[in-house]
């Protein structure tokens, strides 16, 4: 799958998404109607390496990021123990071999928050990976609810 096809397939089969491309990532955050300046964020799409970030080598050609937030108790129910968070420009300390294409994994810097990535993956793994953006998605819903619920718009205007 290319990354617009999975942008498109995001979109089309869950409510309230609201992509914003920025610094050459795609962040999918549920945002309905354009509410907040952002929304609440779940899965981002990025397809090249950043200056902190280069531990997926994702400027291969065809070779993209496909990352997801999970819950704490997702994460650990997959892959154990959150990691501790890395200093600045490094990486989480797993075994995992961060340029691994087709292969759900943590987040080569971000796992200590719950986030997961997938380098590339074809239909058939990211359909098998979908529920978690699901989920993901589900609990950015909560988190929007909550903070429409704590600030309504318009109430600092």
């Amino acid at each position: 799958m290319t990354p617009e096809e999975i942008i498109q397939y995001i979109c089309n089969r869950l409510s309230g998404v609201a992509p914003k491309v920025s610094w050459g990532e795609t962040s999918l955050f549920y945002n309905p109607g354009y509410v907040l300046p952002n929304g609440v964020y779940f899965c981002t799409i990025k397809k090249h390496n950043g200056e902190h970030d280069k531990a997926s080598n994702l400027d291969r050609e065809d070779v993209f990021r496909v990352a997801i937030g999970l819950t704490p108790k997702t994460y650990v129910r997959l892959f154990g123990r959150q990691p501790t968070r890395p200093g600045k420009g490094g990486i989480v300390a797993t075994e995992h071999d961060f340029t691994e294409l087709n292969e759900l994994m943590p987040h080569p810097i971000y796992a200590w928050m719950s986030w997961v990535q997938i380098l590339s993956p074809s239909r058939e793994k990211f359909e098998e990976v979908f529920p978690l953006i699901e989920e993901a998605h589900q609990e950015a819903v909560k988190k929007f609810e909550k903070k429409i619920a704590n600030n309504p718009v318009g109430a600092d205007s």
